[in-house]
């Protein structure tokens, strides 16, 4: 204790040394004195690290706040190892100063890992020290995801082979115990069974729920340790994000946001560009003061951990991800924080604020208080706040997130108590799009087209926090949990809406000052829209919309009498065909348009595995087939057989969704997209039945607005997240206990993850090269340095000379540094005939310059010269040619080569000129040529056939959204080189419409290379972290572009009912008009049926409150296929 006052002072807390503590709490030094005294010091505790003492590496000597890098071994290691300790060290120090604590013995492990750095791996060994050689193989375990077992038994082969006395590890559980130092770690905290509360904090040393009074432990019998009900797994945050700027790999990304990011006020392309981030900025300068104030978004979803969906079991993580990073590294893995592990079996459900608690309080105090970090980059301590901004879930996970009830009549969040949805046969739908319209709009009072009914509401009004909390003050407090005895099953009060809760995140200081909490999931909406609009198209059983009770429907509110259920004298109905839907030919015939799809390299999977050509239907799309399929396919698919009504506003669905989902955004173009999507779905309520409009539907007229307040939808969106959830998925290894194999493996890659940033002359997946890597060379000449990696076998064959002459030709008149030698002979030519003089140009041309640089070279020999003096002299007549290559990361195959595979690389497009007018040359890649020239210098050139677009032929048609090509006549084939970086790829699909002879061309920029505006370009970091990019497909911006929305309107008489396609029979059961007081115990009963199911409150109004229309609506008998849900996808 004298050692402690000399070192510390009498005033301070200090962690206590004695055999009970064992250096896990802090206590006052009073304490400590009578705990020493009582219970005796930890024997273990020699270095009294915890106490002011500094001390030694066990190895020799070195003062560990000495700069680690003056410590590495004489053969000095290729990896950065040490700098990891260095940094690491600043770390543990910070730690100890923030009071945190997740080991007991930080430093003693870390002065041992230190050791273990200097060790020889075996005697004599100069390559790798013990530490080293332990990283890299595990490093290669989680990397390559192999088995413990297998890694077991690779150590032992080890073990065995290298020399004897050896320091290899004799198991997985050694080798990872190793690393335990730099490792983050997690506590475990007990719950309830029921989800009522977790034994936390005040309810620490509880044996009973304070609330059901139900056991803590599900085994207490005295025998043995006691195992609890369920575990929480909690994975501290304020380490986590000390860690992001005490490493030089991630400290000064960190900071890109603010000191980096290019704004120009209109832009948006990370969130930082949004409107909520500067609204924040501007109502809480001292946090935007501070660039490495870090903001973060949440994300939660469920997922089964035994990937088998007949056994029910729902794990649910929570996910933090932050938005300071740029955007080759914002939302990527690597960066992904698991903060909380919420176990199974069942669903938290609205209970999930019970286990988010303590994430939230750490957020309060990061907000409120903040953390001491230290900073690599500016070498400084600084205080750490952190923010959250919003969050990211599919709407069932909105629900619970949010306190709203994503269900019933009010299940839209955003129209709030204004919503507009209809009691239908068997659903709810949720129409009157019309109401977002100008006042003025001609179609608000058009009865006929739409529900029977004129529309003159105003649109809902926008609800901000406080607004919401207003809401919240009259929402009667329910205690959490599932327990039987304490489910309240009365009917929600008319005042709670559709609020079953205040939700956890409005405790956050900041939260009602957000406008944007909670993100609508626009991968989850497009995916529902797909399903909706391929399953009615195809009248896919369970799928389709157009069912018997969606017929009734028109029926009941009076609307298109064409496709009313008309009556036989058999009593059966006949149920007529409408435009939306397709006869069993066209299934056929768009099932094998799909069949054919063949995509780019990295683009998409190939969906042509989920069409059934003899079924006529299409099954088993993921959510990303989804989205190619809604914006790329569909507009063409359904552009031969199906009306032109029907096609157009399928067509400006997907062209929304692909301009939504571009990278960056522009605020006009948001303001346009708004306006798009009213008109899009009210020429949708023309023509679909009110059971199409599901709330998933309705949820796409708000995400514009959405995203001119969040920015970007990458940013916002569940992919990464699945892909993540996906990733933890593959760590169960113990089936018996699915939670806890899922977070001692998580801690095991994060801790690598971070090791790997450190690691040279290994693959690791900050430095993996992408799949389509190129080569880059230095050439001394632009036409000499083309980035191309020839991929296949090669055929040395000889050029004939009219080919040679066409290929040196090409390559002269596109050389920039040839081009001042071009106009200095074309200069001297005299000749009147313009014709005449450009074939003598051409003629005479390559053998002037090649005197031209013989005379240059007598009196200049540098490099570029040589380089010059290489071209004049022509190509060898021998070339490689090659069946495949890589240029700039794209992928190219020949047309010969991609007839065996199910991806098309050959397509090809150039800007060229015809008859004095610049347009493009569509084309397929007939040969990859790669040229000679003296001194090892080489050219690629690319061999194509083009396709004849000569528009006065009308060989090439562009009705403003999809530009179609004959394919059977080629032109300029003297003329067919190209070089290889000219080239842009495209694909080509079948053409419905003009037939077999036309493609439609699909202009497309490759997912996996980032174009944006960025600074350090040719940083070998960046450049990696942006190729290795699994993101779904985006656009940077919009290439095809639709004409007006507006411009295409549904004008007339148009029916929807098909002529050319008999009636379907069909049986249906008409019951009774009900009475008033019925209706009403139908609708109490379901109350009651849904508490029952769920344990949570109804989420169906009161009658006071539901919009049931005055007409009756009844139940009908049909089959279980037409029982359609509510409408979007858990």
């Amino acid at each position: 204790m004298s050692f402690v006052e000399n070192n510390i002072g009498l005033d301070k807390d200090i962690r206590c040394p004695c055999n009970q503590c064992l250096n896990a709490l802090r206590q006052s030094q009073d304490v400590v004195f009578a705990h020493l005294l009582i219970n005796g010091i930890d024997t273990d505790y020699t270095k009294w690290a915890h106490h002011g003492e500094t001390f030694n590496s066990p190895m020799d000597d070195i003062d560990v706040n000495d700069n680690l890098s003056d410590c590495i071994l004489d053969n000095e290691e290729e990896d950065d190892l040490f700098d990891l300790l260095a940094e690491h060290q600043s770390f543990i120090n910070n730690d100890e100063n923030n009071g945190d604590d997740i080991t007991t013995k930080g430093y003693e492990e870390f002065i041992a890992l230190l050791g273990k750095a200097h060790e020889e791996l075996y005697p004599g060994c100069d390559k790798y020290s013990r530490l080293s050689f332990v990283v890299k193989l595990l490093h290669l375990k989680v990397y390559n995801k192999w088995s413990n077992k297998s890694f077991d038994m690779l150590l032992k082969l080890l073990k065995d082979a290298l020399p004897t006395g050896n320091l290899i590890p004799s198991s997985y559980y050694e080798a990872k115990n190793m690393l335990r130092s730099l490792g983050l770690g997690y506590i475990p905290i007990h719950a309830c069974p029921y989800d009522c509360a977790l034994y936390w904090k005040e309810n620490e040393k509880l044996e009973a729920c304070p609330i059901c009074k139900t056991s803590r432990w599900k085994v207490n019998d005295g025998k043995g340790k006691k195992i609890p009900w369920k575990i929480l797994r909690y994975f501290p945050l304020k380490p986590r994000l000390r860690r992001l700027f005490m490493s030089s790999k991630t400290a000064v990304h960190m900071r890109w946001h603010k000191e980096k990011r290019n704004d120009d006020g209109n832009l948006l392309s990370h969130p930082a560009d949004s409107k909520e981030w500067k609204d924040f900025d501007a109502e809480y300068p001292w946090f935007a003061a501070d660039s490495r104030s870090v903001r973060l978004g949440l994300a939660s979803d469920g997922f089964n951990p035994f990937g088998n969906m007949s056994n029910s079991y729902s794990m649910w993580p929570v996910v933090l991800t932050p938005y300071n990073l740029p955007p080759w590294m914002c939302m990527k893995e690597p960066y992904l924080l698991l903060t909380l592990l919420i176990p199974g079996p069942l669903a938290p459900g609205k209970d999930i604020d019970v286990y988010l608690k303590p994430l939230v309080d750490e957020l309060q105090e990061l907000w409120l208080e903040g953390t001491q970090a230290y900073d690599v980059h500016s070498k400084c301590s600084f205080k750490l706040h952190a923010a959250l901004i919003w969050t990211i879930n599919d709407f069932p996970a909105y629900g619970n997130l949010s306190g709203w009830s994503t269900k019933g009549y009010l299940a839209c969040p955003i129209c709030n108590k204004d919503s507009s949805s209809h009691k239908l046969k068997s659903k709810i739908g949720y129409l009157g799009h019309r109401r977002f319209l100008p006042i003025q709009h001609r179609w608000r009072k058009d009865r006929k087209k739409f529900n029977g009914k004129q529309e003159m509401r105003p649109p809902p009004v926008f609800l901000s926090g406080y607004d919401i909390l207003e809401q919240l003050a009259y929402v009667t407090a329910r205690p959490p949990g599932k327990h039987p005895e304490i489910l309240d099953k009365r009917k929600r009060p008319c005042e709670d809406l559709n609020w079953v809760k205040r939700s956890i995140f409005f405790t956050l200081p900041y939260w009602r000052s957000l406008k944007l909490r909670n993100n609508l999931d626009v991968m989850h909406i497009e995916k529902n829209i797909c399903d909706n609009v391929v399953g009615t198209l195809l009248s896919i059983p369970g799928k389709t919309k157009d069912t018997v009770k969606a017929r009734e429907d028109l029926e009941v509110m009076r609307i298109r009498k064409e496709l009313q259920l008309v009556k036989r004298s058999d009593g059966r109905y006949d149920m007529p065909p409408p435009l939306y839907t397709m006869t069993k030919q066209e299934r056929k015939d768009f099932c094998q348009f799909l069949k054919e799809v063949k995509f780019p390299d990295a683009y998409a999977s190939n969906i042509s595995r989920c069409a059934n050509v003899v079924e006529g239907k299409v099954t088993g799309l993921k959510s990303h087939d989804c989205h190619i399929l809604l914006q790329r396919l569909l507009p063409v698919g359904v552009r031969g057989g199906m009306d032109a009504h029907v096609a157009n506003v399928l067509a400006e669905l997907g062209d929304f969704f692909h301009r939504l989902c571009c990278k960056t955004l522009s605020v006009e173009a948001l303001d346009k997209l708004q306006e798009d999507i009213i008109m899009i779905l009210c020429k949708l309520e023309m023509i679909y039945p009110p059971a199409f409009f599901d709330v998933m539907v309705h949820l796409a007229i708000h995400l514009p607005y959405e995203a001119k307040l969040g920015g970007p939808v990458q940013y916002r969106w569940m992919y990464p997240i699945e892909r993540f959830l996906s990733t933890l998925k593959g760590f169960v290894r113990n089936r018996a206990y699915p939670e806890g194999s899922i977070a001692e493996a998580y801690l095991v890659d994060e801790c690598l993850t971070f090791c790997s940033m450190y690691l040279d002359g290994i693959e690791t997946q900050f430095n993996a090269p992408e799949r389509n890597y190129d080569i880059e060379e230095d050439g001394n000449l632009s036409i000499f340095s083309t980035k191309v990696r020839p991929i296949g076998g090669s055929q040395y064959v000889p050029l004939s000379d009219e080919e040679l002459e066409m290929a040196h030709w090409y390559v002269l008149s596109n050389c920039e540094d040839v081009q001042p030698y071009m106009e200095e002979h074309l200069n001297s030519i005299e000749a009147h005939d313009l014709v005449r003089k450009h074939d003598v140009y051409k003629k005479q041309f390559p053998k002037w310059f090649q005197k031209q640089m013989e005379n240059t070279l007598c009196s200049n020999k540098d490099e570029r010269t040589l380089a010059l003096d290489s071209l004049s002299r022509g190509p060898l007549p021998c070339v490689n040619k090659y069946t495949g290559c890589i240029i700039n990361g794209v992928r190219y195959h020949t047309k010969d080569r991609e007839g065996r595979l199910k991806s098309q690389n050959s397509g090809v497009v150039v800007e060229g000129n015809h008859c004095d007018e610049v347009i493009d040359f569509y084309g397929v890649l007939l040969e990859i040529i790669k040229l000679y020239y003296l001194r090892d210098k080489h050219v690629y050139l690319f061999k194509c056939g083009w396709f004849n677009v000569d528009r006065q032929k009308s060989r090439i048609v562009n009705d403003g959204a999809i530009t179609s090509i004959r394919v059977d006549r080629f032109w300029y084939m003297g003329d067919p080189f190209v070089l290889a970086n000219q080239a842009k790829q495209v694909y080509y699909t079948n053409d419905p419409k003009l037939g077999l002879n036309w493609r439609v061309v699909q202009l497309f920029n490759h997912r996996h290379i980032f174009s944006g505006d960025i600074e350090n370009l040719d940083d070998p970091e960046i450049s990696n972290d942006m190729s290795n990019n699994e993101d779904a497909y985006q656009d940077e911006e919009l290439i095809n572009v639709l004409p007006e929305v507006g411009s295409i309107e549904i004008d007339g008489e148009v029916s929807l009912r098909r002529d050319d396609v008999a009636a379907e029979v069909v049986d249906v059961v008409i019951r009774r008009k009900r009475t008033a007081s019925e209706r009403e115990m139908e609708i109490e009963d379901a109350h009651e049926e849904v508490d029952h199911e769920s344990g949570s409150e109804s989420d169906v109004p009161s009658i006071a409150t539901a919009p049931v229309d005055k007409e009756d609506v009844s139940l009908d008998s049909c089959s279980e296929e037409e029982d359609d849900e509510l409408g979007y996808e858990n």
